[in-house]
């Protein structure tokens, strides 16, 4: 380990004072579904319904067209851990899987062989388990597959895309911010179609318990015109996936598989069979202008009417494949529902809740299960309009199928109630969960909802300690917060007056307190073209950009390289821990050669930056404040672009390897119990005390920042290792 820089005094001993020693950073990061003083309950609640509940036909004697599943000997449904089915096929396995995991299972029992994807939650855990299943080299079938995180999503979409040109089945993962990155292209290939299954899996966050925009995916399957499927459970999800690629290979075209939260993290026991190796295939190579360029007017419009054929086509297989299934009551004029993927879930426990009611009859009610919400499945929304004589509509987010519910209505002249959002019975906003669905039940049989139903739940929710986010003890990014803030003082200024941009992942937990650094935030890479925005409109103080290091490579470059060539007067703080942290630590293109995935080649973006012609460019250590803080002031007053790289190892992945050499304690004699450790720092190693503070060794790093605040030495420095 180095010797420890001059910030650190050490603990007294007897005999000696000890040796300072700086170390590496590290400590535990708080899982943010379990801490979110919102989430608790609620997501109890999902979990509950997504363990329980199978839609019918999915599950027991009654198997949809496109279930390969094997039923086992003497047993009236789904096989047991080491059944023997009865076609004397594959053993099947019971497995606890999360949505994710199962999506990928899915996948390599397709045959899968290309798979790529850039993180973002909750997303994320498909493609991390497909690694860890690969590098394991389960029965040798990771052989030919190829699995990576690319730099961003477009460039994941295309790489995916160019395999299933070239006639293999490929997989590309997203969040649904990554989909509007891969828009452009996936606009583009949906109109030239696909000769290899090409499935694009797209995680929605209904309720944002990840950040960003509620955001409704199904949107860009209605503007592409391609298939999306959406599964109601995790092991739905497992089965769904290969239909997925069944589908895209039978009409040409990419189909969209799309989780949302409650099921891509939950965990439910799934039977799967064993992966499948990549198919056989020759490599097709096929030019063809009037496919795969969009060369000319007429080119584009008749792409244009191919995949509207394709899309069609697509109807007409899922119809035959049985993904939504009808289930209509012995007589007509009772209430119908519409069940869009999680929500068919949901609806099964609503249905018990209202079971005891004795007003409710369940035989009167029809249900439509909706597991592929586009193209519209016009035949049985047309069958369940004749035959109800009122229709809920249960779908989280935006009224996709209900927009179209109103056109199909209205054709028909359908004279019964809707209940929906467009009503406003139910909410655009948010996930939904058992209340919603009761709520909706009720509001179509016109039945009240007692008020006690969920008293419970509230109680809960009012209980739920509030914790604000912040990040881990032993980050780097609280030391470039810090010599941010301290900069702008010394140098005269108020931070009310110094614009500083913010962008997406951990460098923008700065915005809380106790740092309240950042001020804005966008989307991947906006923070270094926000920052020229605001200079260019003539602010007179000086405007700082951050950004962490997986983000400049997936979108911040293109914005240095329009600072630089523009010569925009303004600062870039790269925050480069060296992996993808908030999305579960992945490897990036500047993660270390030994934890790239394949042996990948490690891109240093300190030679990147003064390649693009920054003339004024600083390495600094968040961990030495002083330095940090001078290096930054420094900047304030130079003119052009400035670019800083504030650059120390994730704390959570420094402590995995065992990098953590020591830790802070407390000199009680000296402490004063002045708070200004924690008031300023925000450490969540650091406690309040009755005489003093106190330090958890268990969470403290030893980064030494809380040493370098205390003006009283009452902070030192110990080895454990």
């Amino acid at each position: 380990m180095p010797e420890p820089g001059p910030h650190l005094r050490p603990v007294p001993q007897e005999g000696h004072r000890g040796r300072r020693l700086r170390r590496r950073p590290g400590g535990l990061r708080p899982d943010p579904r379990v801490h979110h003083p919102r989430r608790q309950p609620a997501l109890q609640r999902r979990l509950h319904a997504v363990r329980r509940a199978h839609r019918p036909g999915l599950a027991g004697d009654v198997l949809p067209a496109w279930s390969s599943r094997p039923v086992a000997r003497g047993g009236r449904g789904a096989a047991g851990p080491g059944a023997v089915p009865a076609d004397g096929g594959t053993r099947l396995k019971t497995q606890l899987l999360t949505g994710n995991e199962a999506l990928a299972l899915g996948a390599l029992r397709a045959g899968v062989k290309v798979v790529t994807g850039y993180p973002g939650t909750p997303s994320s855990g498909a493609i991390g388990s497909l690694l860890a299943l690969l590098a394991m080299n389960v029965d040798h079938r990771s052989e030919g597959r190829h699995v990576e995180w690319s730099t961003n999503e477009k460039v994941a979409f295309e790489i995916a895309a160019g395999a299933a040109w070239a006639g293999q089945r490929a997989l590309c993962t997203m969040k649904m911010s990554g989909l509007n990155v891969a828009s452009d292209s996936v606009y583009s290939i949906a109109y030239s179609g696909v000769n290899g299954g090409l499935v694009i899996y797209v995680a929605d966050d209904p309720g944002v318990s990840a950040g960003m925009c509620e955001q409704d995916s199904r949107l860009y399957a209605a503007m592409f015109d391609l298939p999306m499927l959406e599964p109601a459970s995790v092991a739905e999800t497992y089965r769904l996936v290969q239909a997925a690629f069944q589908l895209s290979e039978r009409t040409g075209s990419p189909v969209f598989v799309r989780l949302v939260t409650s099921i891509a993290n939950s965990h439910a026991p799934v039977e799967v069979e064993p992966p499948m190796p990549p198919q056989e295939r020759a490599v097709l190579l096929e030019k063809d202008i009037t496919r795969y360029t969009k060369a000319g007017a007429a080119i584009c419009t008749q792409q244009h009417r191919d995949v509207i054929a394709r899309l069609a086509r697509a109807g007409e297989i899922i119809a035959e494949m049985g993904l939504n299934r009808l289930q209509l009551a012995g007589r007509k004029g009772g209430p119908g529902i519409i069940a869009c993927g999680v929500t068919a879930s949901y609806l099964e426990e609503g249905l018990e809740v209202w079971e005891s009611n004795p007003g409710f009859e369940r035989e009167r009610m029809s249900v439509l299960y909706l597991t592929a919400t586009h193209p519209f499945p016009t035949t049985e929304v047309r069958t369940l309009l004749r035959h109800c004589d009122t229709i809920l509509v249960l779908e989280e987010l935006e009224p996709h199928v209900e927009h179209h519910l109103y056109v199909e209505a209205r054709k028909l002249g359908f004279t019964g109630r809707i209940v929906g959002k467009l009503d406003g019975t139910l909410d655009r906003v948010g996930e939904y969960g058992l209340r919603e669905v009761v709520r909706g039940i009720g509001a179509a049989l016109d039945l009240p909802v007692p008020d006690d139903l969920f008293r419970g739940d509230a109680a809960a929710e009012r209980l739920a300690a509030a914790r604000p986010i912040t990040v881990c003890a032993g980050c780097p990014h609280r030391g470039t917060y810090l010599a941010i803030n301290r900069a702008i003082r010394k140098a005269g200024l108020k931070r009310g007056q110094v614009m500083v941009t913010g962008d997406i992942g951990c460098t923008i937990l700065g915005m809380n307190p106790p740092f309240d650094t950042i001020w804005n935030e966008v989307s991947m890479g906006a923070s270094i073209g926000i920052a020229q925005g605001y200079v260019h409109a003539g602010v007179q103080t000086p405007v700082i950009a951050t950004i962490g290091d997986s983000t400049f490579f997936h979108a911040g470059l293109p914005g240095l390289v329009n600072a630089v060539q523009h010569q925009v007067p303004l600062m870039l703080i790269i925050m480069d821990n060296g992996w993808t942290s908030m999305t579960g630590m992945q490897a990036n293109p500047g993660t270390d050669e030994a934890f790239q995935p394949g042996g990948g080649r490690r891109i240093d973006i300190a030679e990147i930056v003064p390649a693009l012609g920054v003339e004024h460019f600083f390495v600094i250590d968040p961990f030495e404040l002083d330095d940090s803080t001078a290096v930054i002031q420094r900047a304030l007053t130079l003119p052009g672009v400035k670019v800083i790289l504030s650059r120390q190892e994730c704390a959570i992945q420094a402590q995995r390897r065992g990098l953590k050499a020591g830790t802070m304690e407390l000199i009680p004699q000296n402490c004063t119990l002045c708070k200004q450790c924690i008031k300023v720092t925000g450490c969540p190693a650091i406690a309040i005390g009755e005489e003093s503070i106190a330090i958890d060794p268990a969470l403290c790093y030893g980064c030494g920042l809380c040493a370098q605040i205390c003006q009283f030495d009452a902070i030192g420095w110990e080895r454990t290792k």
